[in-house]
């Protein structure tokens, strides 16, 4: 019987591992400190390209996000800056607008808005003229006489004043295109406060309906309200008005008559001086251009149109 007490213990042990320090937990600390000092260099490039304006709207940012958030545009990179309104302008308040979906609509807004203000300009301008107008009248005393047949108003064209007959008062010999004194002192008077201004002038002569004696040998109120026309013209030129100031002399004869229900009324008997204003000037303008260059493409309708 083999005796149990003199077996040989065998005792097993365990060597701990001499290459624990190789394993994988470090990569991961590696990797996060490379991921940091990436971040941090991108950090130092963003400063270092970034304007003290764009630093500003990160700035702003972040200290109201959510009023920048509820305040922008679609969404919070449409635009070039992290601020509302967006641009290189940080004052702007309005919404982001996207790179490159800009201007034609606001550069729209903005020219009307120019043309509007030079439209207000002008127009405070020929009613200064006006005024002016009304107060040489009411400095001369022979003007103040003929008060009534001056009629002055501020239409599409511009400012315009009217020298209109009475019944016994007629600025013309009857059928002629001689004019009388007073109405030559009337024109000479107008001709200094047309001078004031660098608008041109528009003259129109009208006659009432009644036919000209001689109107089958062809001769016409056409013709004698154009010549009245010109006539005039010729005073306000001696009294100073440079001859280029002028800008149109038409007749009209009886085709726009003031006082329509009465065609033989002497009011319908006139002369028309138009202070144009820059609408009406260009208006001519186009309508001699097209005129001078024989345009076949432009109808009578469109002439009288831009003419009116």
């Amino acid at each position: 019987m083999t005796d149990e007490s003199q077996r040989p213990i065998v005792i097993k042990r365990k060597k701990a591992s001499g290459h624990g320090h190789h394993g994988g937990a470090w990569k991961i600390a590696y990797a996060d400190f490379v991921t940091a000092m990436m971040a941090f260099f991108l950090l130092m490039w963003l400063l270092g390209s970034t304007t003290k304006g764009q630093l500003q709207g990160i700035a702003e940012y972040f200290q109201t996000p959510l009023a920048v958030a509820f305040g922008s545009g679609e969404s919070s990179s449409a635009s070039s800056n992290p601020i509302n309104g967006g641009g290189s302008d940080l004052t702007r308040s309005d919404q982001q607008v996207k790179r490159g979906a800009l201007p034609d609509q606001r550069r729209l807004v903005s020219v009307k808005a120019a043309q509007d203000m030079l439209m207000r300009q002008e127009m405070e301008k020929l009613k200064a003229l006006k005024q002016r107008v009304e107060d040489v009248i009411d400095a001369n005393a022979l003007l103040r006489q003929y008060r009534n047949q001056l009629l002055i108003d501020i239409t599409s064209e511009g400012l315009r004043i009217q020298i209109v007959d009475e019944q016994n008062r007629p600025m013309f010999d009857l059928g002629s295109a001689q004019l009388k004194p007073y109405a030559r002192e009337i024109l000479l008077a107008l001709s200094k406060p047309f001078n004031e201004v660098e608008n041109k002038l528009s003259l129109t002569g009208h006659t009432d309906a009644k036919p000209f004696p001689a109107g089958e040998h062809g001769y016409s109120n056409w013709e004698l309200s154009v010549d009245r026309a010109n006539a005039s013209r010729r005073v306000l030129v001696a009294g100073g008005i440079a001859d280029g100031k002028i800008k149109r002399v038409v007749g009209m004869a009886s085709a726009v008559l003031f006082d329509g229900k009465n065609p033989y009324n002497p009011i319908n008997r006139r002369i028309a001086i138009i202070v144009l204003n820059k609408q009406a000037d260009e208006a001519l303008n186009r309508v001699s251009g097209a005129l001078a260059v024989g345009d076949e493409g432009v109808s009578k309708e469109a002439l009288d149109a831009e003419a009116h």
